[in-house]
């Protein structure tokens, strides 16, 4: 249900409904006092019907995946620079990997971007936009290789067990991770 709102395609006649999607504890009752008790909301829930109507209708569902998988790819490449189905593979209210594929397929042959291989040790196809290339090409280059960046087990950026080598690091444990662990500049510009 949380995805079907996400994208656009359900909605509900009140708040309360978005409310106990969100936090799981007003459904379970868990607080104080008035909170305490749990709350199951009497709205209603209804799908959206597409712009147009009718048979256009029918029509519209092939039209707007693949719309939305133009703008999640874009979506992608502004946020990363590079990707590739490992580090994609987390996002939750992502289209599918191969609607994502074909939108980025496209953005090549029109020359928006690049394909190739970016980031070693990843298998599939892999797409950058052209100035994160020449970032990537700087930080190769670069002899200062023994800089550290941390960030926390909470950014986005933790990418700690998906593309780094090494165990996961959970987002909840309040600790800081190394972007790039130490050695992994110099493996990769090996």
């Amino acid at each position: 249900l949380w995805e079907l709102v996400a994208a656009g395609l359900v909605t509900a006649d009140g708040f309360d409904n978005l409310r106990a999607l969100i936090e799981p504890q007003r459904r379970r009752g868990e607080g104080r006092f008035r909170a305490a008790r749990p709350r199951h909301a009497a709205g209603r829930w209804a799908l959206l019907a597409p712009a147009g109507g009718g048979e256009a209708a029918s029509a519209a569902p092939d039209g707007r995946d693949g719309k939305r998988a133009d703008a999640f790819a874009r979506q992608l490449l502004e946020r990363w620079g590079v990707v590739f189905r490992d580090l994609v593979r987390r996002e939750s209210l992502m289209p599918p990997w191969r609607d994502v594929l074909g939108a980025l397929r496209r953005m090549e042959a029109r020359g928006e971007i690049r394909g190739g291989r970016f980031v070693s040790g990843f298998v599939g196809e892999q797409f950058a936009r052209p100035d994160a290339v020449d970032l990537l090409r700087i930080v190769r280059r670069d002899e200062n290789r023994t800089r550290q960046v941390r960030v926390a087990a909470a950014d986005p950026l933790n990418l700690a067990g998906i593309v780094t080598p090494g165990p996961r690091v959970s987002t909840l444990s309040g600790v800081t991770v190394d972007l790039l662990p130490a050695g992994t500049l110099a493996a990769a510009a090996s």
